[in-house]
């Protein structure tokens, strides 16, 4: 209870940042995904193949790479930070939005594989009559396919958000202030492992518990009839 006393204000804060980090992350990786999901299956040969290429690369490497390379790729090496370099938080704000950045790019291939997997579940039927009504490729997909795409792949969607909410302990590593950053710093202050362990294990079940309940009823409620 004294670590509860102690850091209370701070574990609140920590885990208000990575319920940002994770919100911005899902609606980044969302729309990146659903373009991506939307080349990978598009009659343009050009633009699969990009997509496919991507996917496949960016999938296969470790977040943690992905999220190095963000922060000293990008904001050391191309001088690419996100912020006005003149603001004084501009060194927080900066590891903020690049690990935004790197979330949004790692997750949204996997939201592009379970998007493409919906995609591939609707009858080529609906493409057809979509072509018979005069709709174009993208007309067809915006309003008949990804619709439907998306009703079949609630719970998959959800199940990425959880990993997603998870994988931000990753932020850490540059610096972001984040739950698993404060946990780190209260170990070493306290020595309590388990105790804060647990703390911060019961803090992130608050976060997914919940979250994966309320997917499961979106996918129950919103699936397909067939």
């Amino acid at each position: 209870m004294e670590i509860l006393t102690e850091y209370g204000g701070q574990l609140v804060t920590a885990f208000a940042r990575t319920v940002q980090l994770a919100g911005l992350s899902a609606v980044g990786s969302l729309v990146l995904g659903t373009l991506l999901a939307a080349m990978r299956v598009s009659p343009v040969w050009a633009l699969r193949t990009m997509a496919t290429v991507y996917v496949n690369i960016v999938r296969n490497t470790p977040l943690t790479l992905v999220v190095l390379f963000a922060s000293f790729g990008l904001a050391q090496q191309l001088g690419i930070t996100l912020v006005d370099p003149k603001s004084p938080t501009s060194i927080t704000d900066s590891s903020f939005r690049l690990a935004v950045l790197a979330f949004s790019l790692y997750t949204a291939t996997f939201v592009c594989e379970a998007i493409r997997a919906g995609v591939n579940t609707i009858p080529l039927g609906q493409s057809e009559a979509a072509r018979s009504l005069g709709l174009g490729f993208t007309q067809g997909l915006r309003y008949i396919v990804l619709p439907q795409a998306f009703r079949a792949v609630i719970g998959p969607l959800g199940s990425i958000l959880i990993a997603l909410i998870k994988n931000t302990t990753v932020a850490s590593v540059i610096g972001v202030a984040e739950a698993a950053l404060l946990m780190k710093e209260v170990i070493e202050n306290t020595s309590a492992l388990i105790v804060v362990g647990l703390i911060f294990a019961l803090g992130f079940m608050c976060l997914t518990l919940p979250t994966g309940a309320a997917f499961s009823y979106m996918s129950k409620k919103l699936a397909v009839r067939t």
